[in-house]
């Protein structure tokens, strides 16, 4: 095991303050970690005790700077937020993921504040990370074709873009595709974001790529066609006339405004 004087220094040599507790582990004993679960533990308790990790969570530390000291745990998670969030993106999915629904359509109206949930879809993780009043949910998404199940984030994540804050890089779903994502029900949400989603159509209308809607229609999202459409009615004519068209195009499926929730 190396000295702790060269454990703090690795340490203060990581990526954006955030580690996780196998993170230390590796540094501290890598190879004969579970035989010397004892002293892990101490060394943990003395890099605790020395301010040289702060916890956040179970298993989750920030290497502090001078500021971070002073900070409860809740302000030290606003703080550190989009990290974490970067870190767990990393540690589960690695790069195979987007952001999804409301939170992309925020960003891509520069809002840029912690949600209370956000959705990362990937190929095959169905997950919930609880951080103090925080979620992320890491979630597949699928079609139903001719009765066989379809994993759709092969087809999907080729909608999505790049974004940076800061210094961490993260992947959103495009324009298009965030307000056919915004314009669904999510979990127990139970309601859609009319306001977002009208205001954001207002700003973009006239650069929406409409090749990528009707790329996108087949798949899953005729309830949102079906919202667009009625929010479109009366300020984005041609708007409207594309989601009326692929509407048709898709089944024909129209429904009726009081199911629509809008």
């Amino acid at each position: 095991m190396i000295s702790f004087n060269k454990i703090v220094n690795k340490l203060c040599k990581k990526c954006w303050n955030i580690v996780f507790l196998t993170d230390i582990f590796e540094i501290i004993d890598p190879e004969y970690k579970n035989k010397n679960r004892v002293t892990l533990n101490k060394t943990i308790y003395r890099l605790k005790s020395e301010w040289v990790i702060i916890p956040l969570k179970n298993g989750v530390y920030i290497i502090p700077d001078d500021e971070d000291t002073s900070l409860n745990s809740v302000d030290l998670v606003d703080k550190y937020y989009i990290r974490l969030l970067k870190k767990y993106i990393k540690a589960e999915v690695w790069a195979h993921y987007y952001i999804s629904g409301k939170k992309s359509l925020e960003f891509h109206m520069r809002d840029y504040s912690i949600p209370e949930k956000i959705f990362i879809i990937n190929r095959s993780l169905n997950k919930k990370i609880k951080i103090w009043v925080y979620e992320i949910i890491f979630k597949t998404i699928s079609w139903n074709q001719h009765g066989k199940k379809i994993n759709l984030y092969n087809y999907t994540s080729q909608y999505s873009k790049e974004i940076q804050l800061d210094s961490i890089v993260l992947k959103i779903s495009s324009l298009e595709l965030a307000l056919l994502e915004a314009s669904l029900i999510w979990g127990s949400y139970g309601w859609v974001e009319v306001e977002l989603i009208t205001k954001a159509l207002k700003k973009y209308s006239s650069i929406l790529d409409h090749n990528t809607f009707k790329d996108i229609a087949p798949f899953k999202y005729i309830m949102s066609f079906n919202r667009l459409k009625e929010l479109s009615k009366s300020s984005h004519p041609d708007l409207y006339k594309l989601f009326l068209d692929i509407i048709k195009t898709n089944g024909n499926l129209f429904i009726w405004e009081w199911a629509r929730n809008i």
